[in-house]
């Protein structure tokens, strides 16, 4: 397991923020963590890179537990914290050269040239930080998580302050990443999750209340399921609420309705039936999943 995390918990005084919160996630695994603010996303994040001592519970990174060796996890750890710190009269250039140099890099300036071409900031990489959009910012402390290689990222909010073009070349820059290192990542846009993560863990108020891969959270969060079919003619709405599998039905003029029920492939035959009994024709008849805002929605509120 690349990280390993078992029964962790810890409390800011009265207040529970992480409890008995236990997951593994694998090589080459892109995990997503989601969940409103205040839930713990942020608190579990810094626990496990090291920068946040829990009250209980066991953190592994790569085998190494974190509370017995910190330095050596920290080394298999990038990190990008929500709150990006920077030295904003650093040149960028010189910035990677000191995180670098934290990591005692052998052959710095060719690292560095590759991260700086990695993350897409060759344009602005002659500029000091603090001229820098914030997009460009959050590249910045992206190549720093990088720059030492690391086996582990961790990415709080990666996209934040980035325009839609710029979070497209960053999706696509995690999901290489994800080919050969672990990511653990998290986020508000539901799109960005759901286009490069195929397991999903959602924490709300400190306890974990999602952990499976995306396509069965859509499918089993509500425990409904939901077919699309479309008529060539008119269909009296009334027909279709008589069939026993249907829960709900919402009409898309002129003949389309998706309807909720337990079980589509049921609703599914009942619905072929009743074309063939009223001489329907039925143009298209599929099954289809929530998608992840409904599901994070059913399962934080």
């Amino acid at each position: 397991m690349s990280i390993s995390v078992n029964k962790l918990s810890k409390n800011y005084g009265s207040q529970k923020a992480v409890n008995q919160v236990s997951f593994t996630i694998n090589k080459g695994e892109i995990v997503g963590f989601l969940g409103p603010n205040g839930a713990g996303k942020s608190t579990t994040m810094k626990m496990i890179t090291g920068y946040l001592e829990s009250d209980s519970g066991e953190i592994e990174v790569c085998g190494i537990p974190v509370i017995e060796d910190g330095i050596d996890t920290k080394k298999k750890i990038g990190y990008l914290p929500e709150a990006n710190p920077l030295y904003a009269d650093m040149y960028v250039r010189e910035y990677l050269g000191f995180i670098a140099g934290v990591h005692k890099i052998k052959d710095q300036r060719s690292r560095i040239e590759e991260v700086i071409h990695t993350v897409g900031l060759t344009p602005e990489a002659n500029k000091k930080i603090g001229q820098l959009s914030k997009g460009y910012k959050q590249r910045v402390g992206l190549a720093a998580a990088l720059v030492h290689d690391p086996e582990v990222l961790i990415l709080d909010e990666p996209t934040s302050g980035l325009d839609p073009n710029q979070i497209i070349e960053i999706r696509d820059v995690i999901k290489k990443l994800g080919q050969n290192k672990t990511v653990l990542f998290s986020s508000h846009i539901m799109q960005e999750v759901e286009a490069i993560c195929d397991r999903v863990i959602i924490i709300n108020k400190g306890n974990i209340v999602a952990d499976d891969k995306l396509q069965n959270l859509q499918k089993n969060a509500t425990g409904h399921q939901y077919v699309l079919v479309e008529f060539k003619g008119a269909v009296d709405i009334e027909l279709l609420k008589k069939l026993s599998a249907v829960i709900e039905i919402k009409s898309l003029p002129p003949s389309t309705f998706t309807i909720q029920c337990a079980n589509a492939e049921e609703l599914k035959k009942e619905l072929l039936k009743l074309s063939i009994e009223h001489n329907f024709d039925i143009v298209s008849l599929q099954s289809e999943t929530q998608n992840l805002e409904s599901v994070f929605k059913s399962l934080t509120t």
